[in-house]
């Protein structure tokens, strides 16, 4: 007698637990998507410009697109534009950021 009650119970435990996976996985699927904060790098500029703070910089990958570098240092450089009230020393960064990026070195001969 007791076989059965608990096979039945095992049954219905099971119905609806799984009745509400399906219920909490539609909820999560349709819940709003919600925004990421943005982590800035803490700390000061390096001595030497590297690939990796260059990167950092404009916000890319190091190993970026060219049209992707023209894209962030144009973004970048709008939001910290010396005429808008942004720095000198930090625009000055953002174009070594792209200068190092793009290949470019300091007199206009190639890195590579």
């Amino acid at each position: 007698m007791a076989s059965p009650l608990v096979a039945s119970l095992t049954v219905a435990a099971a119905a609806l637990g799984g009745r509400y996976m399906i219920q909490a996985w539609q909820a999560f699927k349709t819940r709003a998507a919600v925004p990421q904060v943005r982590r800035f790098y803490p700390g000061g500029f390096e001595r030497q410009m590297t690939r990796r703070e260059a990167a950092l910089i404009l916000g890319i990958r190091e190993h970026a697109a060219m049209e992707k570098i023209k894209e962030a240092h144009r973004r970048v450089m709008i939001a910290n534009h010396p005429d808008a009230g942004g720095s000198h020393y930090v625009a000055s960064k953002i174009n070594e950021a792209k200068d190092m990026l793009v290949g470019k070195v300091k007199g206009g001969s190639s890195v590579f």
